[in-house]
């Protein structure tokens, strides 16, 4: 097919949306920021996060893509991997919301949000992992495997943009929250650990 349809789309975000809602280096950094420097401090970070993701889009594009479209091995080896990690991930983080305990964000700044954000989501190993196990997934066996991986990394940095900026205001107008309390610390993981738990039930059961 040459363009996704809209259902493959819909189920690739929500599958994302849990990863990218949890608390990891991307969304610790961003927040570090908006809490030291204010919003714009915390959406400079996030447009450098947004940039280094566009450098994993262009990998997979480029290569990664046209090798599990034409490979039905390697594709089920990097399903079995994506759905090994998400069970991975949900289970650190049900573990974690039953836990007690804060996280505390550091206010410290650094000079250049942009650049230190490109290479935070560069080196981001969750990120890889969405790429290089979960994305494939999503793409159709047919038509242009380069141009299905674009989209999906599209609608990827599509919903890091939107949640770290929301989160960049909501940080930068708080001004002084350096702490994400116990109950809300828990109720997130606990639901991000659910939807997580629930995508690698689905992909488990998905056939190409």
């Amino acid at each position: 097919m040459l363009f996704m349809d809209t259902h493959t789309l819909f189920l690739f975000s929500v599958t994302v949306l849990p990863l990218i809602c949890t608390p990891g280096p991307d969304m610790l950094f961003i927040a570090s920021q908006a809490v030291g420097r204010g919003t714009f401090a915390g959406l400079r970070a996030t447009a450098g996060v947004v940039l280094g993701y566009c450098v994993h889009s262009m990998m997979v594009a480029l290569g990664l893509a046209a090798v599990v479209a034409a490979s039905p091995i390697l594709f089920e080896t990097l399903r079995w991997i994506g759905i090994s990690y998400l069970l991975y991930l949900a289970y650190k983080l049900i573990r974690s919301a039953l836990t007690p305990g804060a996280i505390a964000v550091s206010g410290g700044h650094v000079k250049d949000q942009l650049t230190k954000g490109f290479l935070t989501a560069l080196l981001n190993p969750k990120g890889m992992m969405i790429y290089i196990a979960i994305l494939p997934q999503f793409m159709g066996s047919e038509g242009n495997a380069a141009l299905s991986a674009m989209l999906l990394s599209t609608a990827f940095m599509f919903w890091c943009a939107v949640v770290y900026s929301i989160l960049s205001v909501v940080v930068g107008r708080a001004g002084g929250m350096r702490t994400l309390s116990d109950i809300r610390r828990r109720m997130i993981d606990g639901v991000a650990g659910g939807m997580i738990l629930l995508a690698a039930g689905f992909m488990g059961t998905a056939h190409r």
